[in-house]
């Protein structure tokens, strides 16, 4: 009999194993995660195989997210740029593609764990098979990952070289506005009493622009460090 305890601790488990939904997940780590799965979905099979409806169920569960993450990967080049989106598409379709290797892959598992299911005499060839392309398919799954984090970097270069042109662009309005202030505070001190608010605005326009070196700096920073940890 299952005691609430144990119930909660079995939810527990489920929970900390549980793979993370792809919508959390970047392109390339969903990528790398298909290595992970295929080499999962291999070893449920042969211990469905032999007869266990436990390991039948788990390898079922993990080729239906390898389906799902291999779908959503292929359908990336709806949602990139056209030159990483012939990219994606050469990896997967191009004449050294590796969407024929991994879909025979997926259709290979498909049909052992149908034999294995019905108990077929026939379930020992079909393992043989699928386990004679482990190999294979996680060549073709490195090719795919390797093309993702070829686009996820070069975006992230972009992303930065973007962020040093606005830093830049700040810093340039940062010290013109600077020039203006020390300009009014001058002209604040010259016209003495008739000039108290004017020195007013040219100090709080002093305080903005070292709010703006401040922000700046921190800017470039983090862009370092983001560099840096690509």
């Amino acid at each position: 009999m299952t005691t609430p305890s144990s119930s909660a601790h079995h939810g527990a488990a489920h929970r900390a194993t549980a793979p993370a939904r792809d919508g959390d997940m970047s392109l390339v780590n969903i990528a790398a995660r298909q290595r992970m799965l295929s080499q999962r979905l291999v070893l449920q099979t042969v211990l469905a195989a032999g007869g266990s409806t436990k390991h039948l169920e788990a390898a079922r569960s993990a080729l239906q997210l390898f389906r799902d993450s291999q779908q959503r990967l292929q359908s990336t080049p709806e949602h990139l740029d056209s030159a990483a989106a012939q990219t994606i598409r050469a990896v997967y379709t191009g004449p050294q593609g590796v969407g024929p290797m991994i879909d025979a892959f997926v259709q290979q598992a498909d049909r052992t764990l149908e034999l294995a299911e019905r108990r077929s005499p026939r379930t020992e060839e079909a393992l043989s098979t699928l386990v004679d392309s482990t190999d294979p398919v996680l060549e073709a799954l490195n090719k795919a990952t390797s093309a993702f984090d070829q686009i996820t970097r070069a975006r992230s270069d972009s992303m930065m070289r973007e962020l040093s042109a606005i830093v830049a662009s700040i810093q340039t309005v940062a010290r013109e506005a600077k020039v203006v202030s020390f300009n009014a505070q001058v002209m604040a001190a010259r016209a003495g009493q008739h000039g108290r608010e004017f020195a007013v605005v040219a100090n709080v326009l002093s305080g903005i622009t070292h709010e703006i070196d401040g922000l700046s700096l921190q800017a470039v920073s983090l862009a370092g460090r983001s560099r840096a940890a690509a």
